[in-house]
């Protein structure tokens, strides 16, 4: 948490769905100082305060401890979906990779605020019979007991995508596609459940700002801190 001021970031994700979203929001505050995007590829936006890195391997980050040092944020989007994965591929992408940045992030920036991009469902035992529920339980405990960094798990439920945004995995897409009209709806019946990849942005940024009261924060946190930072920015 850096308290009230600028901040830098970096974001891996940013081609995801979420990651746009994220990637959008930081764009457009003004109290994002700089961000800087890890990924395969790129993400294809050019603006003054962002900057990129391509690795085609991003469980290595040798060599780039000075171009990831000196920032005070990470907002971590990447994952895959876990269809027609075998538990140990998928604990690769979704453990190994995870606290594998993490753990370089904190020593290069201790005291970084890290924000995972979990899910609504994530065992927090990790003891449960659902694996990749199971498996994003033991990432959040591991992120939460690391040192150097200061961990904050986002759980979203369902999350409209706004803004042109759109899902890059095609089931994804077909299912938004059918329910896009009725999300408008649900949200206002059922505003704990739904959020959006807006306010997904809007809350990691005030987290990284000011922290939150809750380390898991399910899809109602997560609206009540995009709420509060939208109404700071008003």
């Amino acid at each position: 948490m850096v308290g009230v001021g600028s901040v830098k970031v970096i974001l891996f994700g940013a081609t995801g769905m979420v990651g746009q979203g994220v990637l959008r929001e930081c764009l457009r505050d003004a109290g994002v100082e700089r961000v800087l995007v890890v990924g395969r590829t790129a993400v294809g936006v050019s603006h003054p305060k962002l900057s990129e890195v391509v690795r085609a391997d991003l469980t290595d980050l040798g060599g780039l401890d000075d171009e990831l040092s000196g920032y005070d944020a990470c907002f971590f989007c990447l994952g895959v979906s876990s269809a027609g994965m075998k538990e140990d591929a998928y604990r690769k992408v979704t453990y190994d990779l995870t606290l594998e940045v993490a753990r370089s992030l904190g020593r290069w920036n201790p005291g970084l605020t890290f924000c995972y991009v979990s899910g609504q469902g994530t065992d927090g035992s990790a003891q449960g019979r659902v694996m990749w529920a199971r498996v994003k339980g033991e990432t959040e405990n591991a992120l939460l007991a690391l040192d150097g960094v200061e961990g904050y798990m986002f759980r979203p439920g369902l999350i409209q995508p706004l803004h042109g945004i759109r899902s890059k995995t095609r089931v994804y897409r077909a299912i938004y596609a059918l329910t896009g009209p009725l999300l408008p709806v649900l949200r206002k019946l059922a505003p704990r459940r739904i959020t959006t990849t807006e306010q997904v942005g809007l809350a990691m940024i005030a987290v990284a700002r000011d922290g939150a009261a809750e380390r898991v924060l399910e899809t109602d946190g997560i609206n009540r801190a995009a709420a509060a930072a939208a109404g700071a920015g008003a």
